[in-house]
């Protein structure tokens, strides 16, 4: 079965493509903040996937996703305080947490096998598009190379993560 993108990765990707398309792209202080949303957006979606889903695959993978981007989220800190940079908010930060919010509102009127599908297909798109972010503006955009190093450090961990959800999204039958 053929899943369409929600509409939130759809204006997420928008978003990102014109951060790209800006002569100079977003900023350091930008990026650190599209990094830490980014992360706490899946952190969020995991905590709901604990709390509601009944299948073991699903709940470990949940379970991944807040132990690995919560592990992002302190280095990402970490390096800021560092670095002396504060996350700065725009505008695809903004388009990210106006998508999270729509998909957990309508997550949580989903219950069994229909939450699960709908969470991994969800996390099947949204890894995608955080990968063609990272490749297509964030790390070229990244001025400091500390803040550069931690993208394509975690760049990895973003695509087992997309793996994985495509296998459990196989496993679902979709």
């Amino acid at each position: 079965m053929i899943r369409t993108m929600p509409p939130f990765v759809l204006a997420a990707l928008a978003a990102f493509a014109l951060s790209a398309q800006a002569q100079s792209g977003p900023t350091d202080p930008q990026i650190a903040h599209i990094v830490v949303t980014a992360n706490q957006i899946d952190i969020d979606a995991g905590k709901l996937a604990k709390s509601k889903s009944k299948n073991k695959e699903v709940d470990k993978f949940a379970q991944q996703m807040i132990t690995d981007h919560s592990g992002v989220n302190k280095q990402a800190v970490a390096l800021a305080t560092k670095l002396k940079v504060k996350p700065e908010d725009n505008d695809t930060s903004k388009s990210l947490m106006k998508g999270a919010e729509e998909n957990i509102a309508k997550l949580k009127k989903l219950s069994g096998k229909e939450f699960d599908k709908e969470y991994v297909a969800h996390e099947v798109a949204y890894h995608q598009a955080v990968l063609d972010a990272i490749d297509k503006t964030l790390i070229p955009s990244a001025q400091n190379a500390e803040l550069k190093g931690l993208i394509e450090k975690v760049r990895p961990a973003i695509a087992a993560h997309l793996d994985h959800a495509k296998h459990l999204q196989h496993e679902l039958g979709m």
